[in-house]
């Protein structure tokens, strides 16, 4: 357990965010008076902070600018809570492949430097675990990235962590991609290959491995960016994603937010950008070379993991199974005993799942449930 309970941060994440960012992802936003202490904390941190990114910006481009990856990524696709934090901590026990930790996910822009001063003071105030599962958390382990993209680049989905009234509209612009403007998406795909390129300096690794639920969304412009990439893609029972999205939303969302939505409101938001997120997959999947997609239900993963993970290599022609089965299966093995949030599926939890994602429980072959 760190110092500070995740529940009591005094700041949000954009803490590490560069000035340009944080000025533009806040600026004209409503601001809720319980919220002022922290946004104008967060706010004073990152400005201070800030005139250190030209340290990183110029190592940068001195090292690793015009440095040609050596592999194209391998991504892991999935709605939050499908099960992908698993498989990405699964495969990061090859050597190989490097990612995103979560000190970078908060502070991106020092890396490069200045990590040996701030990551000790992450790890000395952080928890040990996720505040909604008991997933461990340390400062170098492998993390999601978009927080990571949301404090170099402004047009991010993550945020309505911030501001969830716009969880919509930063739905339709940012996850799917369907409304960014070209601009947009220009600094986006810039920001994203420098993360890339930052993150395998860091962690050693030949190719990037990325677990990051938003990205689901975006295959086409990934494909853009990295045409020799490679997809791993997760469902998992759309009752239990609802149930535990609803539970990491709100309580996650509530010691970064700047202002509040009601739960009523967070439900309608999740029903709706699920499928808006699913449609963008099935849509644009059709962008994947042949060979380059693996798609996988969690429950298969759940009984049998180390054999799942070996089909993934085998058929993505992914390098390293050889090397790495040893340490995959030393960490599949002692997490047999991890003890995952159980969820009571409520009569209106199944109502709303059958009538808004019944396309997807029937298409991917889960029974639907009726309520009592």
């Amino acid at each position: 357990m760190g110092l500070i309970e995740f529940s009591k941060l005094p700041v949000n994440t954009l803490v590490g965010a560069d000035w340009n960012t944080f000025k533009t992802v806040t600026e004209g936003q409503h601001v809720a008076p319980g919220k002022k202490t922290k946004f104008y904390l967060t706010k004073g941190i990152c400005r201070l902070l800030s005139v250190c990114v030209p340290l990183q910006e110029r190592k940068y481009r001195k090292q690793l600018a015009d440095v040609p990856l050596q592999n194209d990524p391998l991504f892991i696709l999935g709605h939050w809570r499908s099960g992908t934090t698993f498989v990405h901590n699964i495969l990061a026990q090859d050597k190989h492949f490097g990612y995103t930790t979560t000190y970078q996910t908060v502070f991106p822009h020092y890396i490069m430097s200045l990590q040996g001063l701030f990551k000790p003071v992450m790890k000395w105030l952080m928890p040990s675990q996720r505040p909604t599962d008991n997933m461990e958390l340390a400062p170098d382990l492998p993390q999601e990235e978009e927080f990571a993209i949301n404090n170099t680049c402004p047009y991010n989905y993550y945020n309505f962590w911030f501001y969830p009234e716009r969880m919509q509209e930063y739905c339709d612009r940012y996850l799917t991609f369907r409304d960014i403007t070209p601009g947009e998406l220009d600094a986006f795909k810039h920001e994203f290959e420098k993360l890339v390129k930052i993150s395998l300096w860091n962690t050693h690794g030949t190719q990037y491995l990325s677990k990051n639920p938003p990205h689901t969304g975006r295959i086409k412009a990934l494909t853009e960016l990295f045409p020799d990439a490679k997809f791993v893609y997760l469902m998992r029972n759309p009752y239990t994603v609802f149930e535990s999205t609803r539970n990491f939303f709100m309580n996650t969302i509530k010691p970064l937010e700047l202002h509040s939505i009601s739960l009523e409101e967070m439900e309608q938001n999740i029903l709706r950008n699920y499928m808006e997120l699913y449609r963008a997959y099935q849509e644009q999947k059709q962008f994947v070379p042949a060979g380059h997609l693996f798609e996988v239900r969690f429950e298969d993963i759940e009984q049998d993991a180390l054999g799942i993970t070996e089909r993934i290599y085998r058929e993505l022609d992914l390098p390293g199974w050889d090397e790495s089965r040893a340490a995959i299966e030393a960490y599949v093995s002692g997490k047999r005993g991890y003890r995952k949030n159980r969820y009571a599926y409520e009569p209106r939890t199944i109502r709303l799942v059958n009538e808004h994602w019944g396309s997807v429980l029937d298409e991917w072959g889960y029974e639907r449930l009726q309520p009592e």
